[in-house]
């Protein structure tokens, strides 16, 4: 019952009382995870140079991968073995995307299967698994490196939307603090964590210049390390104006301190994919020009912006699957609890224990606590996200003899850095500019 049942049975007599829908999105970000840690996995170099045992996987000539004969194949290993393992995590997800559309409320037979038969789950996945990994190359790698790129600028939109959303609940909340108590102590914390983010970044700023760029060349890096610097002062400066003040008055230099933070992260992250070795000190040598060989491996994640992207990626996925917002228009985007037309459907806590068992509790019987297929979409657009996050946006050549690092993930990076800066902007100045709309 506990494999093949609901949700709820998962947490019979085990844990306190709980939602449905809660426990629901945590074994579905448990999928996620699991297939994360499996991709990691596969590409530890120890590992890596393993996955020629597995049948089909690496045969001796290029009709599995495309390469040439003199090629050793395994050092394309755990590169594929990634892109592999994120095809089927995004197949996953894509399928109950699909099959959850216009689901309404528990009392419909595809929400039992959203909310239920988790080992036949787990064995989906698997045999998904299994399946992507005899899916020969050809045009697979290069094509499916497009998607990766599509989905995780897409992600990373979502993170910045979940940042600015934590931003000002963080800011309105410690003022509401300050306004019904320790006014002086709240204040103290809120300029205390407002300068060590601007420190941060102050600090990561001058490392930019000085690993990234040089007295001549590195036009890029410049331009994009000074582009962003000059962004984010600027909405350092309007989110303090008195007009904005007026309009919101929770807006303050935490929020913008934060959104400024992030940003350098993600300048940070795209500098590390500039394919000039010149410019990029934490460019894989072998990986621009120089020929495979077997010697080492030539896939590697563990970069200092892959480490800090897999953190904020654990994060913003659990803050998917946990949190509801403070703000409605963020919960009218995700349809999370506040919002759903199920919040508060149901037996309470309360009345879901029976004999003195705890039990999880149906909280969507009237409707749902949120939008099954958006949250799986994310769930997808996680999926490629880690999958080009472990891979570092590397991919082969057209011989798949040399992994690259494209200007193609340079470009989405920065994109999306200035995405969320001017999202922020407008969440700043809307209030100014749309005056009859309600912003509260």
């Amino acid at each position: 019952s506990c494999l093949c049942g609901s949700a709820p049975c998962l947490l019979c007599g085990c844990c306190p009382s709980a939602k449905n829908s809660t426990i629901s999105r945590l074994l579905f970000t448990f999928f996620l995870f699991l297939g994360t840690l499996v991709s990691i996995i596969m590409i530890i170099p120890g590992v890596e140079k393993e996955l020629h045992k597995l049948p089909g996987f690496c045969e001796g000539t290029g009709s599995v991968l495309g390469v040439q004969t003199n090629v050793d194949c395994s050092s394309f290993l755990g590169h594929k073995a990634v892109y592999r393992m994120g095809f089927a995590m995004a197949a996953f997800f894509c399928l109950f995307a699909v099959l959850m559309v216009c689901v309404r409320s528990s009392k419909d037979p595809r929400a039992a299967l959203h909310n239920g038969f988790w080992f036949f789950k787990f064995l989906l996945l698997v045999g998904i698994t299994v399946g992507a990994f005899y899916i020969p190359d050809g045009v697979f790698t290069s094509v499916w490196f497009y998607f990766g790129v599509v989905g995780s600028f897409l992600f990373i939109l979502i993170q910045l939307v979940l940042l600015i959303d934590l931003a000002h609940s963080w800011s309105q909340r410690w003022l509401r603090n300050a306004d019904e108590g320790s006014a002086k102590g709240w204040y103290a914390a809120l300029c205390t964590v407002t300068f060590i983010f601007y420190a941060a970044s102050i600090a990561a700023l001058v490392l930019l210049y000085i690993y990234y760029t040089k007295p001549e060349g590195c036009t890029e890096g410049k331009a994009f390390i000074s582009i962003n610097l000059i962004l984010c002062l600027l909405i350092s400066v309007v989110s303090i104006l008195p007009k904005i003040q007026e309009a919101q008055p929770h807006s303050g230099l935490l929020q913008a301190s934060l959104i400024t933070l992030y940003t350098i992260y993600v300048t940070w992250s795209a500098l590390a994919n500039v394919p000039t070795q010149r410019c990029n000190p934490t460019l894989l040598l072998r990986n621009s020009t120089g020929p495979a060989t077997a010697t080492e491996p030539l896939t590697t994640w563990w970069d200092a912006p892959s480490i800090v992207g897999l953190v904020i990626f654990i994060l913003c996925t659990l803050f998917i699957s946990l949190r509801s917002s403070d703000h409605p228009q963020v919960n009218k985007l995700m349809l999370t609890e506040e919002s759903g037309a199920g919040a508060g459907a149901g037996a309470g806590p309360g009345g879901a224990e029976e004999g003195g068992v705890r039990r999880a509790y149906d909280n969507e019987q009237d409707g749902v606590s949120y939008n099954y297929t958006f949250f799986h979409l994310c769930l997808l657009l996680a999926a490629l996200y880690i999958m080009m996050t472990l891979t570092n946006w590397y991919r082969p050549d057209e011989s798949l003899q040399v992994l690259r690092s494209p200007w193609t993930a340079v470009w989405v990076k920065i994109c999306s850095s200035w995405a969320g800066l001017l999202l922020y902007l407008w969440t700043l100045v809307a209030p100014l500019v749309l005056p009859d709309r309600d912003f509260s």
